[in-house]
């Protein structure tokens, strides 16, 4: 009896957690189901403008004396009462003379300022967020305005990064300014990207150039060959295929293959050559890299300083606006990047208490 007691008991138990993963796993796919179709993402807006006014107030409420804030706050409230007598005086001026309104509007708008960031991997999957972003500020964006980019990129593959540039073509193609700020790097395909805008800033030790082009892979051919493996591979087309990793390599692929990248490579020059006419392209494009002081003295930048910098600045007559593509992450995806960062905690605590014993 005791036997057939505990047996069921057991039972009960993994009928119990048999069900429990069927929940979750009908739950997660129930989820899926019904986000499927539906949009996996919005734009959030920030002002940075109040941002930075929290920051300033929170370090004045520590720094500054009671008595002078009280001061502060009341000379403020007062400017805001003439500023707010200010603005009904001109609406009801403008109210008077229409004609005056249309002719003067370029003169009475304040400038605004679109902030945006790409970071970029070998393959900018960011582009998909920088379309739905660049769309985003192409409907509320004007000449009088200004887009800012915070760009931070080492390159990857050309036509990933052309997609990525022909997006930030877009803005400049509609006659609004557009500055790009290199923090870290813009190499490569990141560069390319860089040189779409009217104006480049940089850090002074950011990396900036690599104007090149670069393909490298393995060929197991010998290492097949030896041990008795036959690699086959039927194309239609002279050039289908001109390097492969398993198959035996000929110059004449060679040949081809190292006239694509020279061919890429001229059709890079070309685009930096039509979008930044200042810089002397056949002297930057070797391949080679420069931090931002040496990229100023070649022209591939226009100014040294950093983009929290810029956009401080930016703020003092601006209102400056952060635009960022928030993406839905469904259940399976959270799931995944919980599991995930788990595992890498587990790693990081491991690495550290065997660089403990190590080095005690």
């Amino acid at each position: 009896m005791e036997f057939l007691y505990e047996y069921g008991l057991f039972f009960a138990k993994s009928v119990t957690i048999v069900i429990a993963i069927g929940a979750v796993v009908a739950v997660i796919a129930a989820t899926s189901l019904k986000s499927h179709g539906h949009s996996k993402g919005h734009i959030e807006v920030s002002k940075l403008n109040e941002k930075y006014e929290d920051i300033v107030e929170g370090i004045k409420s520590v720094v500054i004396d009671e008595e002078t804030l009280k001061l502060e706050e009341k000379e403020r409230k007062k400017q805001a009462k003439i500023d707010k007598k200010a603005a009904k005086t001109k609406a009801k001026a403008e109210k008077k003379n229409k004609t005056e309104l249309v002719e003067n509007t370029e003169e009475n708008v304040k400038k605004r300022v679109f902030v945006t960031d790409f970071d970029g991997d070998i393959k900018a999957s960011a582009t998909e967020e920088l379309r739905k972003v660049v769309t985003a500020i192409l409907s509320l964006a004007s000449e009088h305005d200004e887009v800012v980019v915070k760009l931070e990129s080492q390159g990857g593959m050309v036509h990933s990064y052309g997609l990525a540039s022909s997006q930030l073509s877009r803005i400049t193609a509609k006659g609004i300014p557009l500055t790009v700020c290199v923090d870290k790097v813009a190499a490569s395909g990141g560069y390319m990207m860089a040189c779409v805008a009217n104006k480049i800033i940089s850090a002074p030790f950011a990396i900036i150039g690599s104007i090149g082009v670069v393909a490298q892979l393995p060929n197991f051919h010998r290492l097949l060959k030896k041990n008795n493996v036959d690699y086959e591979m039927f194309t239609a087309g002279e050039y289908k295929r001109t390097i492969t990793m398993f198959g035996e390599n000929s110059e004449k692929g060679r040949k081809k293959f190292v006239e694509d990248l020279e061919d890429t490579h001229v059709l890079f020059k070309d685009f930096i050559r039509e979008n930044r006419s200042v810089v002397d392209v056949d002297a930057v494009s070797t391949g080679e890299i420069w931090f931002g002081t040496r990229a100023l003295d070649k022209k591939l930048i226009d100014e040294i300083q950093t983009s929290d910098q810029y956009l401080m600045d930016a703020c003092v007559d601006s209102d400056v606006f952060e635009i960022t593509y928030i993406e839905k992450k469904s259940l399976p995806e959270k799931f995944g990047l919980s599991v995930e960062s788990a595992l890498d905690n587990v790693f990081t605590k491991t690495l550290q208490k065997l660089n403990n014993k190590i080095f005690s």
